[in-house]
């Protein structure tokens, strides 16, 4: 007979942040997860959940862990996630950027067709195949972590651990393909003179991202004082809390209409419609006009949204049930094989092709890989790899960011949702 060794809220909080911590260290002295951009919560937390898994299967003690602060960390991420959710961006993006968003969508319905097929085959509970769909896939260890109570509610015994142990295959797997792929299309489908450095300027809109985001110049303006900065953290931390209040009331709103969201669903939406309502209005500084989402401190906004990411996915992962996968092994690691075999052929068949065969294209491509099966970090980093053996192009750099931080959350929330009401 199993033991029961319950840890409160403020006890989870403590190891998750230890986590974090041993997760950080982790990742400066291990290559390995330098290579494949593995998250801190994640290498951190697996140790520990690794530990439970020894307690339970040697000891016969079950840790359970208190997740009413993980929630909350949960609810500021992707209320900071709403933030970000810029729609004039579209406009500076172009013709290319309208085209990634299509690829998005197709992208996040096919993760979650293929694995309702391949379930209905196999005769298991189609939730596991959400569980691998894009919750885990494009969504990443945040989604899965944030839609583990959906699925749990719906009857998915172990959803989190499912979801945290597919999105971490989905990590390494978009950081193995993405950048052999690239290469591969590069070899074969380009000509040399593609791949010359092109004689056109950059996009205006777009060079004024890049120097706002990445120039020394661009990140000058954000220098200022401790007692600054600390106004400036202070007052995204304001921001954050007063939408994730509200957005409780938006949440109960949404759940009036009888349709499953995911509790953090309102305040990111409501954070999406306050950033881009502000654009429309303006009011009198110094005698200019200044827009009133100006008035929002993004930078600091994001931050303290990583922040409450790291400490989300650090308590998440060191709640991960192991011994619950036992019985899945077969099912998951079919649907997750399968994952990555349709993103490598829908990448060199479909993307590349419609994002116009060109070089940019072919780093766009090894990008689409790292965020589509992991993260925005390991798109980054593929697309690093490819630029470094070849050439260094600007708008891949600047299209990927914005995908995966203003949209890839909010159309992939919106599907799983579609989804997941149509399988009730």
């Amino acid at each position: 007979m199993n033991c029961e060794l319950h840890l409160d809220m403020i006890q989870t909080a403590g190891i998750g942040a230890l986590a974090l911590i041993v997760g950080m260290v982790l990742t400066r002295k291990v290559g390995f997860l330098q290579r494949f951009c593995v998250p801190s919560p994640v290498s951190g937390g697996i140790i520990f959940s690794l530990l439970t898994l020894a307690l339970y299967g040697w000891c016969n003690v079950e840790v359970s862990f208190d997740g009413t602060l993980k929630d909350v960390f949960m609810l500021a991420f992707f209320t900071s996630v709403g933030f970000q959710s810029d729609l004039k961006v579209i406009k500076q993006g172009g013709r290319m950027l309208v085209i990634m968003l299509g690829l998005l969508v197709a992208i996040i319905a096919l993760q979650n067709l293929m694995p309702m097929g391949i379930t209905k085959v196999m005769g298991v509970d189609p939730l596991i195949g959400m569980a691998a769909g894009s919750i885990s896939m494009t969504g990443g260890h945040g989604t899965a972590g944030g839609f583990a109570s959906v699925l749990e509610g719906m009857g998915l015994h172990g959803a989190g651990t499912i979801g945290m142990a597919a999105a971490t295959f989905g990590l390494i797997s978009g950081s193995m393909i993405g950048g052999p792929l690239a290469e591969r299309i590069i070899r074969k489908k380009l000509t040399h003179e593609q791949m010359q450095t092109p004689d056109e300027e950059v996009d205006p809109a777009m060079a004024g991202i890049e120097s706002d985001e990445a120039s020394p110049t661009g990140r000058a303006k954000r220098i200022s004082s401790n007692e600054q900065e600390f106004q400036q953290y202070a007052k995204a931390t304001y921001c954050i809390v007063m939408v994730m209040g509200a957005g409780t009331i938006m949440s109960w709103l949404l759940a009036k209409t009888g349709v499953t969201f995911p509790t953090y669903f309102g305040a990111l939406i409501l954070a999406a419609i306050a950033r881009n309502t502000l654009g429309f209005v303006s009011f009198k500084r110094n005698g200019k006009r200044v827009k009133a989402d100006k008035l929002l401190d993004m930078d600091r906004i994001i931050s303290v949204g990583n922040i409450s990411l790291s400490m989300f996915l650090g308590m998440a992962m060191i709640s991960l049930k192991l011994w619950e996968l036992q019985s899945l092994a077969l099912p998951l690691v079919v649907i997750l094989v399968a994952q990555v075999a349709m993103m490598d052929f829908f990448v060199y068949f479909v993307a590349f092709r419609l994002l116009g065969r060109s070089y940019d294209a072919a780093v766009l491509c090894a990008g689409i890989c790292g965020f589509g099966l992991g993260a925005t970090p390991n798109a980054m980093a593929n697309m690093s790899a490819v630029c470094y053996k070849y050439r260094y192009t600007v708008k891949p750099f600047l299209i990927v960011p914005i995908i995966g931080a203003m949209f890839a959350d909010l159309i992939n929330t919106g599907m799983i949702t579609l989804f997941l009401n149509i399988i009730m």
